[in-house]
């Protein structure tokens, strides 16, 4: 039976030329777990948000939206609230109160249940996501991944029928990404929840869905199965930017799917490493070098070094959530905290010694783990000229170099647009843009691949890689284990307040559990240092016997 239903929406912002979303028709059957992909600005969570009256963006709208039947126009209050839940990608945003069993009772105490049946619920709720440990806590006490966890159970308290989440492990490191995903599962399994997801980490959510939906350009491209996806992808539109987003396991199999077929394509790392072992069975290939990635051949020792941290420490006067960090040697490394000892020394100087605003002008930068905080005027191309103002530009340097911000970044139809009105991936590109305007020789970035699909992270890349040929120096915090293997000259991990481990991605993930790609999980019996997906299909083909063809 059908819950949700949209019916030819189409949704255009105000004072917008372009509809941001095209005679869109869906349907969402009830206890379906359905996934919603495609490019940072396809329209996906404007969608969403017609969904959820509440957060409903303004603009004209046409078409019809169905819930149960009937209208959501035309729906009543606690349908609107309780029976369609909603859960962001910023877990500070949806966090209304100090205490994290004061959030679980807050949408309870709203509707005005009972204080008993309010206790009852609240306390089943955290034993089903094992939030009882931390019950008591303040909120602004967890961690990233807890906070999204409380986001979540604060929400299905309200016992939803539907559960809408928009890129919820956006900003989650990978094991608290896979237990979110996980939790997921068991809601829709367990209790036959309905979930409406919209995600870019594809690895772990594809395997876990009845049914994809790919949105491009406003309009819904495709809606199949997970392995009907990738068929219609690899064989109509075998370029399409959505193939470098796939689960790795689909990927290998397409990528080796002339040598060897199988009844039906795997999609998890379990499924994929059965498709190598019924193809490959037994035998060992010749250890080959990794394939080449394009990255730089390694790191010069003769290169006198940019940055130098010597014994540094840091150290709260107030302890909040515990995290490994990385935000915080991003912040002692540019300046932004002092060191509480050691040195931090920049181009052979110690950092205290660059007076004023002098080590942030044409120096150092850094892009924020939220791009918003960086936009203060009301148009991407305001704020493009304040910063050419502040670096003493002309009028013409300035349109010039805002025109090729715009080509460089692909954000040129975005440039007269309010910062807020733009995507997450959007914007995040938009404030890269407005760091390069400044020209530095040093670029911190704390997670800037937060909200980008697979093809924009694969542009941001080949940009990257144009800065580090010009001898800029990318310094990256991320949770994104794909991207820094692919595309990292020197990976490092962060743990209790220390880097416990820095080499070359290949060194440094072929031999992990948990902190290593998927490629390599399904590829490490036979080729043990692959560490995507190109690499495990290249030096399959590559080391395969002639002898013993398969």
């Amino acid at each position: 039976m059908e819950l949700l239903q949209i019916r030819h929406i189409s949704f255009t912002y105000p004072e917008q030329q372009t509809p941001a979303l095209q005679d869109i028709n869906l349907t969402v059957r009830r206890g379906e777990f359905a996934v919603m992909c495609g490019a940072s600005g396809c329209g996906k969570t404007t969608l969403l948000r017609l969904c959820k009256p509440a957060i409903a963006p303004h603009g004209t709208r046409t078409g019809d939206i169905l819930y149960n039947g009937l209208s959501l126009d035309d729906a009543d209050p606690q349908t609107k609230a309780c029976a369609i839940g909603y859960v962001g990608q910023n877990p500070e945003q949806q966090i209304v109160t100090d205490k994290v069993w004061h959030e679980l009772a807050f949408g309870l105490e709203n509707m005005g249940l009972p204080n008993d049946v309010i206790r009852r619920r609240v306390s089943e709720m955290a034993q089903f996501l094992g939030i009882q440990n931390w019950f008591h806590k303040n909120t602004d006490q967890l961690s990233g991944g807890q906070k999204q966890l409380l986001n979540l159970a604060s929400v299905m308290v309200m016992q939803p029928e539907l559960l809408i989440l928009d890129e919820p492990t956006s900003q989650l490191d990978p094991i608290g990404a896979a237990d979110f995903i996980g939790t997921l599962k068991k809601l829709n399994r367990d209790l036959g929840l309905t979930i409406l997801l919209v995600e870019h980490r594809l690895e772990e959510v594809i395997p876990a869905a009845d049914k994809v939906i790919l949105m491009e350009n406003g309009t819904v491209l495709c809606c199949d199965t997970p392995g009907g996806l990738g068929e219609y992808l690899y064989t109509n539109l075998p370029e399409h930017p959505l193939i470098d987003s796939l689960p790795s396991a689909m990927r290998i199999y397409h990528g080796l799917k002339d040598l060897s077929h199988a009844d039906t394509v795997p999609l998890t790392v379990r499924d994929g490493r059965q498709y190598l072992e019924n193809a490959l069975g037994r035998q060992q290939l010749p250890e080959n070098a990794p394939a080449d990635t394009g990255k730089t051949p390694g790191i010069s020792d003769k290169k006198a070094p940019v940055l130098e941290l010597k014994n540094v420490w840091y150290r709260f006067e107030l302890v909040g959530g515990n995290g490994s960090g990385k935000t915080t040697l991003l912040n002692v490394m540019c300046g932004i905290y002092p060191a509480y000892s050691g040195s931090v020394s920049y181009l052979g100087k110690p950092l205290r010694s660059y007076k004023g605003t002098l080590l942030y002008r044409n120096n150092m930068t850094m892009l924020p783990q939220d791009p918003q905080l960086m936009f203060v005027e009301d148009s991407i191309r305001e704020d493009y000229e304040a910063t050419c103002r502040v670096m003493g530009r002309s009028r013409e340097e300035t349109e010039q170099e805002i025109l090729h911000m715009g080509e460089l970044l692909s954000i040129a139809h975005l440039l007269d647009r309010h910062p807020y009105d733009v995507s997450g991936g959007e914007l995040q590109k938009a404030a890269l843009g407005k760091l390069l305007l400044l020209r530095p020789r040093v670029i911190f970035m704390d997670e800037p691949t937060k909200g980008l699909d697979g093809h924009s992270k694969k542009i941001l890349a080949g940009q990257l890689r144009q800065l580090t040929a010009q001898d800029i120096t990318i310094v990256m915090v991320t949770h994104d284990i794909e991207f820094a293997a692919q595309y990292g000259d020197l990976c490092g991990m962060l743990f209790d307040g220390q880097i416990i481990s820095q080499s070359p991605p290949e060194d440094f993930f072929s031999g992990n559990s948990f902190y290593t790609t998927a490629a390599n999980r399904i590829g490490r019996r036979y080729v043990p240092r692959a560490i995507t997906c190109r690499q495990v299909v290249e030096q399959v083909t590559a080391g395969m016997s002639l002898e013993e063809p398969i």
